[in-house]
């Protein structure tokens, strides 16, 4: 998953890995049933806007925060569409099967 994040990342990969872990732990996973965030803490997670230093201070304009929503928007589509193509790898190889009662397995 995290290579179909970071393919249009060229050089500062390093600088989207906190967003893309944000976006990760904040969407739903279909084997949990929940976002893993909700998951470990009981409640959806409030985004935050910017990561700063304690004691930092940072004037924060808007052109950063719609920045900063449109890199989580477009990681989450990317997340979206690796999950689809594993869910398709995946659904290849499985089959239904049945059994009845009294049936070895």
């Amino acid at each position: 998953m995290l290579r179909t994040c970071v393919i249009d990342y060229k050089g500062n990969r390093d600088d989207q890995l906190p967003l893309i872990e944000l976006s990760y732990n904040n969407n739903y996973h279909s084997n949990i049933g929940v976002a893993p965030f909700e998951a470990l803490y009981g409640r959806r997670c409030r985004y935050p806007i910017c990561w700063f230093e304690v004691g930092e201070f940072a004037l924060i304009g808007p052109e950063l925060v719609n920045e900063a929503m449109e890199k989580v928007h477009l990681i989450r589509e990317r997340l979206k569409t690796a999950q689809s193509q594993q869910k398709s790898y995946a659904d290849v190889r499985r089959r239904d099967l049945e059994f009845d009662v009294h049936d070895w397995v």
